[in-house]
């Protein structure tokens, strides 16, 4: 470089910064925290480390949950033929709802009209200790009911599927934003060292939301999911060219780390620290990923636990053809090895729940695809002694409308829908809030998308006000301006 040019780089704050092993940034950072004015809890040297933005951070207060299973069943699955029983919606079956309910009510694609009640088809039964009533169609999460703490009183603002899945992983229907899993990574770090913090694992469609369901937003691009797959190589471009050595990898690395370490020094932009990051991990990854996805030391009887080696059954033309079955089931497998590995989040994809129409057959189909691993994936982190630290979420955008749809179907529902998690410091065989008789809306204990995200946050020890970065000049955060804990959901 020219002397001159680095005279022209040079200024007071740059000065402070870098100076001293960085003493600018650890005053700075000692003077925020002792105004409780920083962004997270990250402690005045973790601040420094700017070459390691994955690096663990402390908490704002002890935490119940170290990782999560976020289970996203992208379209909307129905709540009435799942979780949340409704022998009066049978019993009117086919009638049509008052006007004064309707009249300001949008729909995506229902003729108000015409609509009418539809009853469910199916049958509850109480389980566990607890005697929570769920659907024969999911039997082996009903098995786990004593674990499970049901929401049924969800509710969103937002009608349509792309919108919803922006609010539930953002906490806004707006492009641009973080996701839940960057902000907890943002927050916490992550406590594996050859493995992304945040992980993504579709089966089914691909959710419409696509890459906004785990993007970083204006975090830096450190904090986003990493998309890995279950079969070939885990992620692409992983593996060397031809003629590529690990030493020869290595040299190079270690040139583009000092050239990129240069260039941070002058400009501190967090993108350079976040690419100097992710060419080391990806360095890490090239042995520690393929052993994640090899399955070979799993018993089998683990194995037949998941359903690995289930066969799909034949879909309707509207569902995903292929192995769905088995790439679920793998997939629930593979979160589980994932947390065990220090993965902080996990999102674990499955689309398409929109049942439009062939209601009757296709949500019985893909209960049957995530009902044995999603069950699997609870017994397996208990038996391993993980469930307690693993907080594992079931949920979608929104649910589906008492109204049918045509001959077989129902209208997307935001206004009252159901949602579970377990382990991770949740009231376990407890259901929160009651759906008037049809199940049309909360009678009681509504709870916002916002605060399912607040009290999330609050089991990893995250104080979702606190946990916010500046953005546009304001402090922003995954709540938004709104969200509170639902401290009756905890243990």
């Amino acid at each position: 470089m020219e002397p001159k040019f680095d005279h022209h780089q040079a200024c007071r704050r740059s000065f402070l910064a870098t100076s001293a092993s960085g003493l600018g940034s650890l005053a700075l950072a000692s003077l925020l925290g002792a105004d409780g004015l920083l962004g997270n809890s990250a402690s005045a040297a973790q601040l420094a480390d700017d070459r390691n933005p994955l690096a663990p951070k402390r908490p704002h207060f002890a935490p119940r949950a170290k990782s999560a299973i976020f289970i996203f069943l992208e379209g909307g699955p129905s709540q009435v033929e799942l979780f949340d029983p409704k022998p009066l919606l049978n019993e009117k079956n086919g009638q049509k709802m008052p006007d004064s309910i309707l009249k300001d009510v949008e729909f995506a694609f229902i003729d108000k009209q015409a609509a009418v009640l539809k009853g469910t088809g199916v049958k509850f039964q109480r389980s566990g200790r607890s005697g929570i009533e769920y659907s024969d169609l999911v039997p082996h999460i009903a098995s786990c009911a004593d674990d499970i703490c049901l929401v049924r009183t969800m509710v969103s603002d937002q009608f349509n599927h792309h919108p919803g899945q922006l609010l539930l992983h953002t906490g806004k229907a707006e492009f641009g934003r973080p996701t839940i899993g960057s902000w907890l990574l943002y927050g916490l770090g992550s406590a594996s060292q050859n493995l992304p913090g945040y992980v993504v694992l579709n089966s089914g469609r691909g959710a419409s939301g696509s890459t906004s369901n785990w993007s970083s937003g204006f975090l830096p691009s450190t904090y986003q999911g990493v998309p890995f797959r279950a079969v070939g190589e885990p992620v692409l471009n992983l593996a060397n060219p031809a003629g590529i050595d690990a030493r020869h990898q290595r040299r190079a690395l270690d040139a583009i780390a000092r050239l990129n370490g240069q260039r941070s020094s002058w400009v501190h932009d967090p993108e350079i620290a976040s690419r100097i990051s992710q060419y080391e991990l990806a360095f890490r990854m090239q042995s520690s990923a393929p052993e994640l996805v090899d399955l070979a030391g799993e018993s089998q009887q683990t194995l037949d636990q998941y359903g690995v080696d289930r066969p799909t059954p034949h879909p309707t033309p509207d569902m995903q053809p292929g192995d769905t079955y088995r790439r679920f089931a793998t997939n629930c497998l593979l979160a589980r090895r994932m947390v065990e590995r220090g993965v902080r989040f996990v999102s674990l994809i499955h689309a398409s729940w929109d049942q439009h129409a062939s209601l009757k057959h296709d949500l019985a189909w893909n209960a049957r695809a995530v009902d044995q691993p999603v069950a699997a994936l609870i017994q397996d982190l208990k038996q391993r002694g993980l469930l307690d630290e693993t907080l594992v979420i079931w949920g979608s955008e929104f649910g589906r409308t008492p109204l049918g749809q045509g001959n077989d179907g129902r209208d997307h529902h935001p206004y009252a829908f159901s949602m579970w998690m377990a382990g991770g410091g949740v009231k376990g065989g407890y259901v929160h809030g009651q759906t008037d008789d049809i199940g049309w809306a909360p009678v009681r204990d509504a709870v916002q998308v916002n605060d399912f995200q607040a009290t999330l946050l609050h089991l990893f020890g995250m104080d979702h006000k606190r946990l916010n970065v500046n953005f546009k000049g304001l402090p922003t955060r995954l709540t938004n301006l709104g969200g509170k804990v639902v401290r009756e959901l905890l243990a």
